[in-house]
């Protein structure tokens, strides 16, 4: 009998990563908070937000993003969608602080937004994006070199999708193109599709290939996923060739969760029922929903509900456990449209504990967690995001 020889495998760079051996301070993945967080079971964590926020006055600005924490988003001075809540800190100059209740991308696009006087503080460094996380500067830089190499780079345009690194924001700049968000991805492709014939976009595949698609009427064959893990994206020169639409390989975890199997099920169970969901949720299940909308729209469409309907819900559960309490009272039945309870883990790394630890750090005139994209990076960054706010 023989015996097993050790196999001569080395772990990647990401792999170290998500065991926790290795740090990438350009990655949005776990990094740890400095000093001592008070105790999540201290009965005045309320009591000294107020008390510093107070002590801080006009000195801090807080946002919240909706899928934060009931218990953090009780302190946002303004609440909403990642892209409103980065114009709205920019609304703000004379705020010495931003609080950004939210993830790392969106702290970045408060960064690049606001003036240099200003400091974005991310309560937790540890609050990413997985979605995010799926395009990296590098990946995009070798994705471009396949499409080079396949002749048709000067074909592509990139768009990317807020929910992206200030590193891709500032490829996308670089490279001729723009920014969307989840309302008004169709008018940015529509853009895009004026100044070339192609388009990269990135990183998430679902709301690229639902907005040409459902939106816009190309067909599944117009679109092909590019794949950073396989060699030339696993796609051969002629498949990019005759795409239109050139898709990463990245999605949201929390709104990739929900399926066809979903909706069958809430229907079932609640008749007359409406499926509202949101647009990075997969192809399958955006055809089978009644209605598809961003976050703004969802909660749009359900203030404009009449009284006595009901809703099934396909985003994050902090917002749509919100939503119900909200419009109870005017009989609106609303559920989360999944049976598995579902948060966005990264964004609920953002607690009343750091929310004390970072407002009371401020109000000691320490200041922690700033996030700050470099002056390159921010200079590329910021033109891709002006093109998007001069779409018509």
């Amino acid at each position: 009998m023989t015996t097993a020889q050790p196999l001569d495998v080395q772990p990647t760079p990401l792999a170290l990563l998500l065991l926790g051996r290795e740090a990438d301070p350009r990655s949005e993945r776990g990094v740890e908070c400095p000093g001592d967080l008070p105790s999540p079971s201290d009965p005045d964590l309320v009591a000294r937000a107020r008390a510093a926020k107070e002590r801080l006055g006009d000195r801090v600005f807080v946002l919240g993003h909706h899928y934060q924490r009931d218990e953090v988003i009780q302190f946002a001075d303004v609440t909403g969608d990642s892209f409103k809540l980065a114009r709205d800190a920019a609304a703000r100059p004379e705020a010495e602080y931003i609080v950004f209740c939210g993830v790392h991308f969106m702290a970045e696009s408060a960064d690049i937004l606001t003036t240099d006087a200003q400091a974005v503080v991310l309560p937790d460094l540890a609050a990413g994006c997985s979605m995010a996380d799926m395009a990296t500067a590098e990946q995009v830089a070798e994705c471009w070199d396949v499409l080079t190499e396949a002749g048709i780079a000067d074909q592509v345009v990139p768009v990317s999708y807020m929910n992206s690194s200030a590193d891709i924001k500032a490829f996308t700049g670089r490279h001729g193109g723009t920014i969307c968000t989840s309302s008004n991805a169709e008018r940015a492709l529509e853009w895009a599709f004026e100044q070339g014939e192609k388009i990269l976009f990135l990183p998430d595949q679902h709301l690229g290939r639902n907005t040409a698609v459902r939106d816009m009427g190309m067909s599944l064959e117009d679109c092909v996923v590019y794949n950073p893990h396989k060699p030339n994206g696993g796609l051969t020169a002629k498949q990019l060739r005759d795409a239109r639409m050139i898709l990463w390989r990245g999605h949201c975890s929390v709104h990739g969760r929900f399926s066809v199997e979903s909706v069958e099920d809430v229907r079932a169970r609640i008749p007359g029922v409406n499926v509202l969901v949101h647009p990075e949720c997969k192809h399958e299940v955006v055809a089978a929903a009644d209605y598809v909308g961003s976050t703004e729209y969802i909660i749009k469409a359900l203030e404009a509900a009449p009284r006595g309907s009901k809703w099934a819900i396909g985003t994050e559960l902090n917002l749509v456990r919100r939503l119900a309490n909200r419009f109870a009272a005017e009989d609106k039945e609303i559920v989360f449209l999944d049976k598995t309870v579902c948060f966005c883990s990264t964004m609920n790394r953002i607690d009343l504990p750091h929310l004390v630890w970072t407002l009371e750090s401020l109000a000691d005139g320490k200041l922690v967690n700033r996030i700050e994209v470099d002056p390159e990076t921010e200079k590329f960054a910021k033109l891709a995001l002006e093109r998007m706010l001069a779409l018509p």
